[in-house]
């Protein structure tokens, strides 16, 4: 019988795996980003916070800000979005690129910058679950500053075929997992780090406190995503009520209900 698995894609799993483990986390970097892993030689994890702290909160949202070599990188866990998700990321972006140049210091000590948006949800309209944005002269494309880089991995779109080689989409099917029978399939092509978080997420799962807390967790999750959709239905409803009573035709109140979706 299969046994039930934690999802490495759960914020306060993703958090325990990367945190507790460099070797990973360093894997994990060099492989999404496409940075030698050999260039990588020192993380220093500067922040690590998942909001609010209890495990029952209402946010979804890892960040873990690092150093990696000569960068600065903040990766994010989301398993909700929400309208305004393009500028927060943003203005995450911008406040870490300028937290670390002191008073005096010229513009050149300023560190390459990138954020890592990990998202359990659409947010681009190509079918790739990897976009990467940069800055660029409108006119001619050429790169404005090599010190931009936000990533958005979207894990809808990532798909099921393993290919050893892609060590990229590997790590993606790994936080996709939700079986052991998919873990199992990842440990086939014996990929050492990757059986390493593999093995991981299997004496977690062993883990009673750590199973219960990921159930709080998942608990927690669906009954924000409820009273989210609950909240939005009675929106609807209400701005249905008043569209009526101010004579507006069906035709057009259904034409407003389907650009809502």
């Amino acid at each position: 019988m299969a046994r039930d698995v934690v999802s490495a894609k759960l914020d306060i799993i993703f958090k325990k795996i990367f945190t507790e483990n460099q070797d990973l986390l360093q894997a994990f970097l060099a492989d999404i980003l496409d940075i030698p892993s050999e260039n990588i030689q020192d993380i220093i994890i500067v922040k690590q916070e998942l909001t609010p702290e209890t495990t029952d909160g209402k946010f979804s949202r890892l960040d873990l800000n690092l150093k990696v070599a000569d960068k600065l990188i903040n990766v994010e866990i989301q398993l909700r979005g929400n309208n305004d998700y393009r500028d927060r990321t943003l203005f995450y972006w911008a406040k870490l690129y300028a937290s670390e140049l002191k008073s005096g210091e010229a513009y050149d000590k300023l560190k390459k910058t990138i954020c890592v948006n990990i998202i359990n949800f659409n947010m681009f309209d190509e079918n790739d679950y990897h976009t990467e944005v940069v800055t660029s002269i409108k006119d001619t494309g050429e790169i404005f500053s090599d010190k931009f880089s936000i990533h958005f991995f979207e894990l809808r779109k990532v798909g099921k075929k393993v290919n050893p080689n892609n060590r990229r989409e590997l790590w993606m099917q790994f936080l996709n997992a939700s079986s052991e029978e998919e873990f199992e399939v990842l440990k086939q092509i014996n990929v050492p780090i990757m059986n390493k978080a593999v093995n991981l997420i299997y004496d977690m799962s062993e883990d009673s406190k750590i199973r219960e807390m990921a159930r709080i967790r998942e608990k927690a999750l669906h009954d924000e995503a409820s009273a989210l959709a609950n909240a939005k239905k009675e929106e609807r409803e209400m701005m249905i009520k008043a569209m009526r009573a101010s004579g507006v035709s069906e035709e057009l109140i259904q034409l407003t209900l389907e650009n809502m979706k």
